[in-house]
């Protein structure tokens, strides 16, 4: 079909976000004037069938009126909103559907908000519900404005949420984690693109009415905002006492059993299929089985990493999984649309073809009614994809110097990943590798020399160090290090490599070193502080994979394709060494994450999450 650009598009639709315009009245009779065709449309979509998320109806032989960046008429004939520069295109009987959303996604991670728009736009995605946890983790307030202003001037709607769940940990978090004090809330608050708070993950703040926790839910729920939830683990009176405090969704449940449980609760039900878990197939399935629970459904990713996004897709590969699996065609595309702004109270604008409605539109392929990607991809009117390529130049935004500092450690030597002994050290407590993500606490054997230096016992098989350093507020050489770094002994990474190293680790951010060798743990560390944050590999005195992180040491500044071959190369790089994990770089991601048991690591030491306590990393005598 041929590309259709409204000449009467607003600002709306080449930024992020919708904004009313100055005189909202003006606006709407000029929308209703088009509908009644007293106003010529500038652009007609004719000869298609629209999947309609308001009756659950496929509508035949149907045609779409566009007036600047909304939609004036939908019906059978739109004849009469035909002027002499209306732009009028046939879609030989293609199916439409409104642009999908994802309602739950953090994009600060491996590209830049430009680079993954591209990819999420090819994949039908018009809209974003971001949750920029890690470079607010990093860079606070300012790194929240910085990521606002990335996310600005695209061809998607990026809508930020606040982060709500920093610092994760007060008892062991890095101090000032983060968190974003209430006036600054308030402050990104008066920003249109900002809807309201991200997930608050430790719900154990909210059943226990945490203070500052209550202060954050209550400024939020003052103002009429959405807060997202996470309530992992949680069941019986603790998911009813979280419910209460308003938080509504949730993205955590890995069975139909617990999304049933939350939607009893009222709460609607994000349904995770992303890098970290692909919880769709079990659910829907149990769905299908039970009965149609879907009017608060919706499908969320939690994030793509570049690979995830490449093989699979993004809101469009859930949309085919649902209909593969028995969802009509209908619901499926209901749950990445409509039900996603109807949360979000939304759906006056957006998340649905009908008139008044912005016209974030797809169109499917020439028959093809089982991919779900489409072939055009209209936002606000304008057509950003067209016959499956960007129609648009999506502009990069150069990002300011201090962001790329944040790597703040000093040169490292072997001797700033020693464990040193107390007393007679018999044996390590050790963090146990049962996948990339769980952990569990275990027990090796250790020798330790003369100066009371600590290592595995030759007999202790794949016994490692791990090490993390606070890499934001360190500085001021060797000493001051010492006392932002811990290294204890980790079991289960499989393998020989020397070194494997991360600047990115949710949601503390410290720098994760795990290896065989001191001097190459070293190396490998200078290596990510160099280049301003990354993932690295070194094997035998040399690094053989990176990917380099500058954007707050999180996020890359190379284009996707260039991220996509690095991150390859740094997982194939652990995989020919041996590791037995399919997916190494979650590793060092999810070892300090304070809100998962078993054992984490952070610069702080080893917390055992579960029992809320340190361990120490060595046990003397018979303990």
């Amino acid at each position: 079909m041929a590309a259709a650009t409204s000449s009467r598009t607003s600002s709306s639709s080449r930024t992020s976000s919708y904004r009313a315009p100055r005189d909202p009245a003006d606006a709407t009779s000029l929308v209703i004037a088009a509908a009644m065709g007293d106003e010529p449309a500038d652009t007609i979509l004719e000869n298609c069938s629209i999947y309609s998320v308001y009756t659950g109806e496929i509508l035949h032989d149907m045609q779409i009126s566009i007036y600047g960046d909304r939609i004036s008429y939908v019906g059978h004939d739109a004849s009469h909103t035909r002027g002499s520069r209306t732009t009028t295109v046939d879609l030989e009987g293609r199916r439409v559907a409104p642009g999908y959303a994802d309602p739950h996604i953090h994009i600060d991670q491996f590209v830049m908000p430009a680079e993954f728009a591209k990819e999420a736009l090819l994949c039908g995605v018009t809209s974003l519900f971001s949750d920029p946890i890690d470079v607010v983790s990093v860079a606070g307030y300012r790194g929240f404005e910085e990521f606002l202003r990335a996310g600005r001037g695209l061809p998607i709607r990026i809508f930020q949420t606040v982060p709500g769940g920093l610092p994760v940990d007060p008892r062991f978090s890095r101090r000032g984690s983060g968190a974003m004090l209430a006036r600054q809330r308030t402050a990104v608050r008066r920003n249109p693109d900002v809807l309201g708070m991200g997930e608050v993950f430790s719900w154990t703040k909210v059943t226990e009415r945490d203070p500052r926790t209550m202060r954050s839910i209550s400024d939020m729920t003052r103002q009429h905002c959405i807060i997202n939830g996470h309530t992992a683990g949680a069941s019986g009176k603790k998911l009813a006492a979280y419910v209460a405090s308003g938080i509504i969704s949730c993205h955590e449940p890995i069975n139909f059993d617990q999304a049933i449980e939350r939607l009893r609760l009222g709460m609607w039900v994000m349904i995770r299929e992303g890098s970290i878990r692909r919880d769709l197939e079990g659910i829907i399935r149990e769905v299908i089985s039970h009965g149609p629970y879907l009017e608060r459904l919706m499908f969320c990713s939690d994030g793509l990493d570049p690979a995830a996004i490449r093989e699979f897709g993004h809101i469009d590969h859930c949309v085919r999984e649902a209909v593969r699996l028995g969802i009509h065609p209908v619901d499926a595309v209901t749950m990445a649309t409509r039900n996603v702004f109807d949360y979000y109270m939304m759906g006056r604008d957006l998340g649905g073809i009908a008139p008044g409605r912005l016209a974030d539109i797809l169109v499917m392929r020439k028959g093809d009614d089982s991919s779900f990607r489409p072939e055009t991809v209209m936002v606000g009117g304008r057509t950003v994809v067209s016959k499956g390529r960007l129609a648009v130049d999506v502009p990069a935004r150069r990002m300011p110097a201090w962001i790329r500092r944040t790597v703040r450690i000093p040169r490292l030597s072997a001797s700033d990943f020693e464990v040193r002994a107390r007393g007679r050290a018999t044996s390590a407590n050790t963090i146990v590798l049962k996948t990339e993500i769980i952990t569990g606490l275990g027990t090796a054997r250790v020798v330790c020399d003369g100066d009371g230096r600590v290592v595995p016992h030759p007999d202790a098989a794949d016994v490692w160090k791990v090490a993390a350093f606070d890499r934001i507020r360190s500085g001021g050489g060797s000493s001051a290090i010492r006392g932002r770094r811990s290294v204890g002994f980790l079991e289960g990474l499989g393998g020989d490599v020397g070194a494997f190293a991360s600047t990115w680790s949710f949601h503390e951010n410290d720098m994760i070193v795990i290896g065989s060798n001191d001097a190459e743990m070293a190396a490998v560390a200078n290596h990510l502080t160099k280049n301003n944050g990354g993932v690295a590999v070194s094997c035998n005195g040399r690094i053989v994979a990176s990917m380099p992180l500058q954007f707050a040491g999180i996020v890359s500044t190379a284009p996707f394709e260039t991220v996509l071959e690095q991150f390859g190369q740094v997982n194939g790089a652990m995989s020919d060494a041996g590791c037995r994990f399919e997916r190494p770089v979650l590793i060092p991601l999810f070892l300090p994450f304070l809100a998962l048991p078993l054992v984490r690591m952070t610069a702080g030491g080893m917390v055992h999450v579960t029992g809320g306590r340190r361990v120490d990393p060595l046990r003397y005598g018979d303990a």
